[in-house]
């Protein structure tokens, strides 16, 4: 993943220098995007797009990746996908909330830290050798609340939108009936159902998913 992102930032730099030629990719026209008009928004769609690329194109050898690490490939992407809506589809980010969405997810904040630092994803120590189930009881609370109290009831309209947003419709692969399928079988989604919790709990009634028009 940071390969393709590396890759495709340094072809947009030197195009961006004078360099002559066409694009390679679509990922790097958002590159060349977000150089004429850095925005936050341009901004996500050049990243995510480099990153769902690199995803789809790498699916093979995530699929031979232990459980954990498959399970955290999921984690991650349903992470940056997220961020990405906070700022380009409030609405669907974020609910009634919607207002503040653009600020949390602003890339120059800080704030996007809370949603994007990998220490706050993944465990401290590496390889991942244990099984999803105690990473899972082990995870911080903010981290629990998060996922299963905010993205999961909207992860569906969230993958859907971002097939549209980075023009990536292999991304509609990755997810099935709200479960995440990337290099994950659908028949194990149980671990993407919400922990009995009473923060979570009232986490989805407060953020409840808006009904689509």
């Amino acid at each position: 993943m940071n390969e393709r992102i590396l890759r495709d930032g340094c072809e947009a730099v030197a195009l961006s220098g004078g360099f002559a030629g066409p694009t390679s990719s679509r990922t790097v026209d958002f590159w060349m995007s977000f150089a004429d008009y850095p925005t936050a928004r341009a901004w996500y769609r050049a990243h995510n797009g480099s990153v769902v690329a690199a995803y789809l194109e790498h699916r093979d050898q995530a699929g031979a990746e232990n459980e954990a690490e498959r399970f955290f490939m999921n984690v991650v992407l349903c992470r940056v996908l997220y961020s990405h809506a906070l700022v380009a589809a409030p609405r669907i980010s974020l609910g009634w909330l919607r207002p503040l969405a653009p600020f949390l997810g602003d890339p120059r904040l800080g704030m996007t830290g809370i949603f994007l630092q990998l220490s706050r994803v993944l465990p401290d120590e590496y390889p991942l050798d244990e099984g999803v189930r105690s990473y899972l009881d082990a995870e911080l609370g903010f981290g629990r609340l998060l996922d299963y109290g905010v993205i999961i009831p909207r992860v569906q309209q969230l993958y859907e939108w971002s097939s549209h947003e980075l023009a990536a419709p292999g991304l509609l692969d990755c997810i099935r009936d709200g479960a995440l399928t990337y290099a994950w079988p659908f028949e194990d989604r149980a671990v993407w159902q919400p922990p009995k919790s009473f923060m979570v709990q009232m986490a989805q009634r407060t953020l409840r998913p808006e009904r689509r028009t």
